[in-house]
């Protein structure tokens, strides 16, 4: 009888022993991810959230919203998190100032489609000339597209307009509408919201679409070289979260309209549609995007003559994914 409680005291913990590993081997590894705007284009980790993908591929996930590139570029370099979505100005400045730790893995986004909209008697772009635009903040998505917007159109940024920094994407469309600034740069689908209320598409972005990293998969080499399953599975829940937005427009106007507080059925649907039009079904970094921005800040940073897009580039994780057959099982196309 002894012998018997021994063997089976034995069997018991050796039970305990390998559960324990197996829940250690199956222990959902944490992630903290950056955004930098709550837009259609940044979407995605909702899409996941909602779909629970984040469990599906083994992943404790945290997204934090923080507005503008350059303060998600601040906070990754402090260790406060491993991946962002977000503009690419700000990655690419730290990388020209020594930090090359910094490394796009891909994108949603390779254009911006930014627009200035003005009130109702600020219709031309030379009717900018004196007035508040809201921007956002400085070295963010918004007012990049600002600077170059302006130049296209014959006017200076930095003499012809008072950029004012109103915080990130929804701040920005509410100074707008409560007057605090005559003119803002938004994005879908804050221009789609100011359109319905009776804003002026003073420049369209949606005509210009300037190349540049307006939605990018950002990370570190050092996280990369310690843990690089991790970004793996991250980067996979990204395409299935993409194939979820741009195939179930209900589903879309659900998350994405639960996220901004849009209730409008109109305004998104206009927005959306607008927007599938640019976005990359392959998640797809193009060198174009950073070298556009590489050539933007060497007017006035002598370093970004020296840097090639190529070197802020590691595609290994879109390749795994195309070797993989992930994005034709996905249905998504080129």
């Amino acid at each position: 009888m002894i012998a018997k409680r021994m063997c089976f005291a034995v069997m018991l913990l050796g039970f305990v022993f390998v559960s324990g590993r197996s829940a250690g081997v199956l222990a959902a590894e944490r992630l903290v991810a950056l955004q930098s705007a709550p837009s259609v284009a940044m979407a995605l980790p909702w899409f996941a959230e909602e779909a629970r993908l984040y469990p599906k591929y083994d992943l404790d996930f945290q997204l934090v919203y923080i507005a503008s590139s350059g303060i998600v570029t601040a906070a990754m370099s402090g260790g406060n998190g491993s991946v962002a979505m977000a503009g690419g100005e700000g990655p690419i400045r730290a990388f020209l100032s020594g930090n090359t730790d910094f490394v796009f893995i891909g994108s949603v986004k390779n254009v911006l489609t930014h627009s200035i909209m003005g009130k109702p008697d600020i219709k031309r772009p030379e009717d900018l000339k004196g007035k508040r635009i809201g921007v956002g903040r400085i070295g963010g998505n918004s007012h990049y597209f600002t600077q170059i917007a302006m130049r296209e159109k014959g006017l200076d940024p930095l003499k012809d307009a008072n950029l004012i920094q109103t915080g990130g994407a929804p701040e920005t469309f509410l100074a707008l509408a409560t007057g605090a600034v005559d003119a803002a740069s938004i994005t879908t689908p804050q221009d789609t919201r100011a359109a319905f209320q009776g804003f002026n598409y003073v420049i369209d972005g949606r005509q210009i679409k300037p190349p540049y990293v307006a939605t990018g998969f950002v990370t570190l080499r050092s996280v990369i070289a310690k843990r690089p399953k991790v970004v793996s599975q991250f980067m996979r829940a990204m395409a299935e979260s993409f194939k979820l937005m741009t195939t179930d427009r209900e589903l879309a106007f659900r998350v994405i309209g639960k996220k901004i507080g849009l209730t409008d059925r109109k305004v998104f649907d206009a927005a959306y549609t607008a927007e599938m039009k640019v976005l990359e079904p392959r998640l797809d970094i193009k060198p174009i995007a950073i070298q556009a921005t590489l050539d933007e800040i060497a007017k006035t940073d002598p370093r970004a003559k020296q840097v090639t897009a190529q070197q802020l580039i590691d595609r290994r994780f879109l390749d795994e994914m195309e070797k993989d057959g992930t994005f034709d099982r996905l249905g998504l196309g080129r």
